[in-house]
């Protein structure tokens, strides 16, 4: 067996390998560009200042909790990791690291792996973890009902061979280069309460948080937990998520101080914010959210594969980017953020602002006096960027006629496949493993995506990419680019942008941070 924790790096790497001792299995390790940049200068003040226990800390999200999707990943999983822990998370660098699992070993061949939990943790209830919750959390996973984007990687697990209380070994169908994702996206439930959670009437788990209530679509509140794992935290006495759909009430709320802290401020919202010193603006630019337009394959004339490059150079990227985003986010035309190795210059760039070629496309596709709904999830940001989509279709000769959807309605038609010709949304899954993207993204996922598109050669290239015990060697990467030209040549998703997630909050909040899929984590937070 071959050991893979290990240590945090000295200093970040830009792409790297987390290789076992004398075996060829790795683990993807990617370095962020940046992890976090602060536009306020308070970050330095916040450096300095000793966390003080005490204080609620309010924070404003512009969508309702939906406990019918607490197993998947979606705009709705931000109290996530308040209540509930992951086996290991993600550093900057994707090189994972304890949470309920101390340590762990992957055998040479990439199809067994043993993990060790941590002993003295409890759930709210007082009852104690143990290895039956990651084996009823692998298999709740694997439960088609939970809509849990990562099922395929919980599928390889064939079995699970428990070693008392505190380590059981899972046993794999075939080696899986994405499973730290699984690791860190999977929360772990009370196996004795899963139903009463997926109501929203009672939450239990390991995290720093102990679940109080809901008032569907107004507020969410929760305690501290006395009894966490990690001594001396959380410092907060408790935390409210505020639910505030309108845009204009968002940023509202934060300037009076009704709340002091929001993920869901539109950039260029923020920006109006980054010379105020009561704020700490900052970004995470590794790329956990991509803007794009989704085309359905099985309806005229987007099963045209030449309509859909001509949408796809129809789109002015550069200035959604500006315009709709404040500069928060980069302009591309593939999915994956800059620290990625998939990533190249060429991918970011391959369709590009040309309405001439757009009109060129259409017309060799016969498609004339085209009108076609255009979906969108009417989140806070998402109508401007459905409008901005709207008028640049226009000006190639393709009409829209927009549809707002209720995000919850929206992320149901994206898992049922029920959007329109034409929709408009943010997805995630580029900023881990890229074998991720294509086998546990609803728009991507090669054996039942949301665009009804199939092809036995995109097939084929994501298993292979996935089925890879180093997910970084020269076969993998070359597998990744073929993918990407899949996706680019298709378009049946065509990216628009890649998201900085920006974090708004005020001058005394510290020690906030975000998992890789979006969770807040507020194990070291505290009100200066």
């Amino acid at each position: 067996m071959n050991t893979l924790f290990l240590p945090p790096s000295p200093g970040p790497t830009r792409r790297g390998v987390l290789r076992a001792a004398g075996a060829g299995s790795a683990l993807l390790t990617l370095a962020a560009c940046r992890s976090a940049v602060s536009h306020s200068e308070s970050d330095e003040v916040g450096a300095s200042a000793a966390p003080r226990r005490g204080g609620t800390l309010t924070v404003a999200h512009g969508v309702d909790f939906t406990p019918a999707l607490l197993f998947s990943q979606s705009s709705m999983s931000l109290p996530q990791r308040l209540v509930f822990n992951t086996l290991t998370r993600y550093d900057d660098d994707l090189r994972p690291q304890p949470e309920l699992a101390e340590s762990w070993e992957v055998s040479p061949d990439g199809t067994t792996v043993t993990l060790r939990l941590r002993r003295g943790v409890t759930y709210h209830d007082g009852r104690p973890f143990t290895a039956d919750d990651v084996v009823f959390a692998v298999e709740n996973l694997q439960t088609p009902e939970r809509s849990a984007q990562l099922r395929s990687t919980a599928e390889a697990v064939t079995a699970l061979d428990k070693r008392g209380d505190h380590e059981l070994t899972l046993t794999l169908a075939h080696p899986v280069g994405n499973l730290f994702d699984l690791f860190e996206f999977m929360i772990i439930p009370d196996r004795n309460t899963v139903e009463e959670a997926l109501t929203g009437d009672r939450l239990v788990g390991t995290g720093p948080f102990r679940f109080d209530g809901w008032r569907p679509g107004s507020l969410l509140t929760f305690s501290r937990n006395d009894s966490y794992w990690q001594s001396g935290r959380p410092y907060l006495d408790g935390v409210e998520i505020r639910v505030i759909t309108q845009t204009d009430s968002l940023l509202s709320s934060l300037r009076t101080g009704q709340s002091q802290l929001s993920l869901g401020v539109v950039g260029r919202d923020a920006a109006t914010l980054k010379d105020d010193p009561q704020f700490t603006i900052t970004t995470y630019t590794t790329g956990n959210g991509c803007s794009y337009v989704g085309a359905n394959t099985a309806v005229r004339p987007t099963n045209d594969k030449t309509v859909r490059q001509a949408i796809a150079w129809a789109l002015d990227r550069e200035r959604i980017v500006e315009q709709a985003y404040g500069g928060f986010a980069l302009a591309s035309a593939a999915p994956w953020p800059e620290s990625s190795p998939v990533f190249t210059e060429d991918n970011r760039t391959h369709y590009r602002h040309d309405p001439d070629r757009a009109r060129e496309l259409l017309r060799q596709a016969g498609a004339t006096d085209i009108s076609l709904p255009l979906g969108y999830s009417a989140s806070p940001g998402n109508t401007v960027i459905a409008e901005m989509v709207q008028y640049d279709l226009e000006q190639v000769g393709i009409r829209t006629e927009l549809q707002p959807y209720d995000p919850a309605n929206a992320q149901r038609r994206l898992i049922s496949q029920e959007m329109p010709a034409l929709w408009t949304m943010n997805h995630g899954f580029a900023q881990v493993t890229p074998s991720t993207l294509a086998v546990s993204a609803y728009p991507f996922n090669e054996a039942h995506n949301t665009s009804r598109f199939q092809s036995a050669e995109y097939t084929g290239l994501v298993q292979d990419a996935w089925r890879r015990a180093d997910p970084l060697d020269e076969e993998a990467l070359d597998l990744y680019q073929r993918i990407a030209d899949v996706l680019l040549d298709e378009a049946f998703i065509i990216d628009i942008a890649v998201l900085d997630i920006v974090q708004v909050a005020r001058a005394d909040v510290r020690g906030v941070t975000l998992n890789k899929f979006n969770y807040l984590t507020l194990d070291d937070a505290f009100l200066a």
